[in-house]
């Protein structure tokens, strides 16, 4: 894989992002609270691996106290497994819950004045989207059907301007997501969870990774090679053990980056 330098990358602004409301009735998960007011977009989840309604209304109203972008983080139909387990699916399948849980939350965010202004896909779905074009464009469908101003979110690789010129086919665009708590395998791809230390809960290396990305436009894959790679947005997870200190960490890193 031939990854490609965006040469202004590291002088773009950009923004830190989180997995979000995925409590789910009496159960609950991460430190939305107070992860909240350090990160610029929310990933909320749709009711399929997580979630329910009143998580959602909850989430949505803590994103607009803190003015914090509003994303869909839809899921496989898999409570059980978290969403991160493979399914099978068609692509009416796919078109289907995609649009089912999207419209959910875009009926919760409405009731706020607010809108959903980007879809990020969760687990087994994200994966699966990012080496098959089959369940991309499902994706690439199912949001261009609701609102093609909504964009996608893809985890950034050498296959941007291939992902890119897919989602133009239907009229979308991309946001390029990079993992600060994730381990890089040589193709640029994430390594799988059910491999040890895939996710990094060292606080200093994740800023060490962090700093490269912000000041050299480079990832370091487990290899320890580095790959050059482009960022919209940079990802910590919710349910990291380290998540608030990673979250308030990097944002702080951030904003120094950018100042300078």
């Amino acid at each position: 894989m031939t990854f490609v330098y965006n040469a202004v990358m590291k002088n773009k602004n950009i923004k830190l992002n989180c997995d979000m409301g995925e409590s789910f009735g009496i159960y609950s998960l991460g430190l939305d609270e107070y992860i909240m007011p350090h990160i610029d977009m929310a990933n909320l989840a749709c009711g399929y691996h997580a979630s329910d309604p009143v998580t959602m209304h909850k989430s949505i109203r803590s994103a607009l106290e803190h003015g914090v972008e509003i994303g869909a983080h839809p899921s496989y139909p898999d409570l059980v497994g978290f969403g991160r387990r493979d399914m099978h699916c068609s692509t009416e399948e796919i078109v289907s819950f995609v649009l089912y849980q999207l419209g959910a939350l875009e009926a919760l965010c409405r009731s706020y004045d607010t809108r959903v202004t980007y879809l990020k896909p969760h687990g087994a779905l994200y994966n699966a989207m990012m080496r098959d074009e089959t369940v991309f464009r499902a994706i690439a469908k199912a949001i261009s059907k609701y609102d093609p101003v909504i964009r996608l979110m893809v985890l950034s690789s050498g296959k941007n301007a291939h992902y890119a010129k897919l989602a133009g086919k239907y009229g979308i665009s991309l946001l390029y997501e990079v993992f600060a708590d994730r381990r890089y395998g040589s193709d640029g791809s994430l390594v799988p969870r059910s491999e040890e230390n895939a996710v990094i809960i060292d606080s200093t290396e994740v800023l060490r990774r962090v700093r490269l990305l912000l000041d050299e436009g480079v990832i370091e894959t487990v290899e320890g090679k580095r790959l050059p790679i482009e960022a919209d947005t940079i990802c910590v997870h919710g349910d990291n053990a380290h998540a608030l200190e990673l979250t308030k960490l990097i944002a702080k890193l951030r904003d120094e980056s950018q100042s300078r």
